[in-house]
């Protein structure tokens, strides 16, 4: 078997140098003796009825029992084999069969050679003959030529009578489905989650750096702390009785503010007393206010000396006035506090 492919390659090798000292050109009748073969080979590659634009043909030859050792020459071709056909793979030959000689006999080889062509242009075509050299391993040169072949290249038949053109066609659209929807939907409802956690730190900051918000004694606890401090006899002296009804007239003014939103630091008493009568406050307390206010204006402004049961009087009205109305202030207060919870529950929802 080894002998076998020495002998192949051999030959192969011989037909190679012997193409390139005097290859004859394709179609071309060499001097020496002429022997008429049968015809080419022409072989389409694609399985189909007819040959169309572009289908690629093996064009060559076979031959049968050829002695080992036997050279062969073939045609010289460059890109095109003829006009409208064009080469797509060179000349090759390939061993088919071969036989081992017996004894010093040389063995006997199938050989098929050719070429791979194709035509990109409608039409019939006859090719050219082949003429291959063929010496012997007797040193005798003859000429192979084998006949040509027609060739019949088509196109894609087209019915022009029932062929309709249509505009191209739109993108066709797949309805949506849930498992398309849900990194959507979950993705809205983590930044919604994220909106609400960011409003209500943003609330809360707020809230805690605004001196609005920030938490303060109710007015009542700041009145009666403030109406401490004229507790006792020793501001009742007539050179300090000013100081004292100053102060608490003044601790009541800041307390009628923050408890009815009356500006009674900038108000005269009867205006401020005006606006009371609008108020809750019951008309007994209202009625010792009044007279509080006014002896004090009388001792701040009209160098007037009040009594020491006059004197004694004054802070226990006050407080009772104080102490009488507080309860409604922190019920509005309270009543406020749900608001605003109500408030920050809605924004809350709303993000």
């Amino acid at each position: 078997m080894r002998k076998a492919f020495a002998y192949i390659i051999s030959l192969l090798v011989s037909a190679s140098l012997y193409a390139q000292a005097d290859a004859p050109v394709l179609g071309q009748v060499l001097p020496g003796k002429i022997i008429q073969m049968e015809n080419a080979i022409l072989e389409p590659l694609q399985v189909r009825d007819s040959v169309l634009i572009a289908d690629q043909l093996f064009y060559g030859f076979s031959l049968n029992g050829v002695e080992e050792g036997t050279q062969f020459s073939f045609p010289v071709v460059k890109d095109t084999l003829m006009t409208g056909i064009e080469i797509v793979e060179p000349w090759r030959m390939d061993t088919v069969k071969f036989v081992k000689g017996k004894k010093d006999k040389p063995g006997s080889l199938d050989l098929r050679g050719g070429l791979t062509i194709t035509s990109f242009d409608e039409g019939i075509y006859i090719l050219p003959p082949i003429a291959v050299q063929r010496l012997s391993i007797d040193g005798v040169l003859d000429t192979l030529v084998f006949e040509p072949q027609k060739l019949e290249v088509m196109t894609m038949p087209v019915d022009t009578t029932t062929f309709q053109p249509h505009d191209i066609k739109g993108q066709i659209r797949y309805p949506v489905t849930f498992k398309e929807l849900l990194p959507w939907i979950l993705g809205v409802l983590a930044a919604a989650a994220l909106i609400a956690l960011i409003v209500w730190l943003i609330v809360r900051y707020s809230r805690r750096n605004n001196p609005d918000y920030i938490k303060k004694d109710p007015p009542h606890i700041i009145a009666l702390r403030e109406l401490d401090k004229y507790r006792g006899n020793k501001l009742w002296a007539p050179e300090k009785q000013k100081v004292f009804y100053s102060g608490i007239t003044d601790a009541l003014r800041e307390y009628i503010a923050a408890r009815y939103g009356i500006s009674a630091m900038e108000m005269t008493t009867a205006e401020i007393f005006k606006d009371m009568k609008q108020t809750d406050a019951p008309e007994d307390l209202l009625a010792e206010m009044k007279e509080l206010f006014e002896r004090a204006d009388f001792v701040k402004f009209a160098k007037f000396t009040a009594s020491e049961e006059e004197n004694a009087s004054a802070l226990p009205v006050a407080v009772r006035f104080v102490t009488s109305t507080y309860q409604t202030d922190v019920e509005e207060e309270t009543e406020v506090q749900v608001e605003e919870e109500k408030e920050v529950k809605d924004v809350l929802r709303v993000s």
